[in-house]
């Protein structure tokens, strides 16, 4: 049973509605940015309104299942972790576009807003918003890299990790942590890549 909850929350992460909505509205949202399917370049390419569906959505497949799940015998100890994982992974790894699927950051505030009563997702969202604004009082009104983007996503959940550990929680919702950030720096890699690379180079 545990098996076959898992790979329904993966399949419900795995709907890429951001790409869907993209298509309806006649826009390759691939073709955006940093090519990701999600919500953030359905914004750019269609509009706010479309962007705010999206966003919405990913959130969604997220938070329900985990919601569901976390008050049954099926989620108790560590067998929440594959569970909450699931939809992240799902997202990242949709196997609808062969296994390149999004960032997965909307659905990760989905699942931890399931997993703590919003409580760790507001911590996250608030870390984020702490760092994007040192980084761009830093640029002082340069245009802000996708390195540092990528920086301030994999920074900000290494901060969650602490917050998650000064305030107690569970080692199940730890596990899920370091899983949360183990795909967040995999789908972060190429920028991770680049930040270090200028740094190496401002280094000699």
């Amino acid at each position: 049973m545990i098996i076959l909850l898992t790979a329904g929350a993966f399949l419900s992460g795995a709907i890429l509605f951001s790409y869907g909505l993209g298509l309806a509205a006649k826009k390759n949202i691939r073709a955006v940015g940093d090519g990701n399917p999600g919500a953030l370049n359905l914004w750019k390419a269609a509009g706010y309104r479309l962007g705010l569906l999206g966003i919405a959505l990913d959130f969604l497949k997220g938070y329900l299942p985990v919601l569901w799940l976390a008050g049954t015998e099926y989620a108790e100890g560590t067998r929440l972790v594959p569970l909450a994982l699931a939809p992240i992974a799902g997202h990242a790894f949709s196997p609808f576009l062969k296994g390149r699927g999004g960032k997965a950051i909307a659905v990760t505030f989905g699942v931890w807003s399931a997993l703590t009563a919003f409580e760790a997702s507001l911590a996250y969202a608030i870390v984020l918003a702490l760092l994007a604004a040192a980084v761009r009082l830093g640029r002082r009104g340069r245009t802000v890299s996708a390195a540092s983007d990528g920086l301030q996503v994999t920074g900000g959940m290494l901060l969650l990790g602490l917050y998650l550990l000064l305030r107690g929680f569970s080692p199940p919702l730890l596990g899920i942590w370091i899983g949360n950030l183990a795909i967040v720096v995999y789908k972060h890699r190429t920028e991770l890549a680049s930040w270090l690379g200028r740094k190496r180079r401002g280094a000699l």
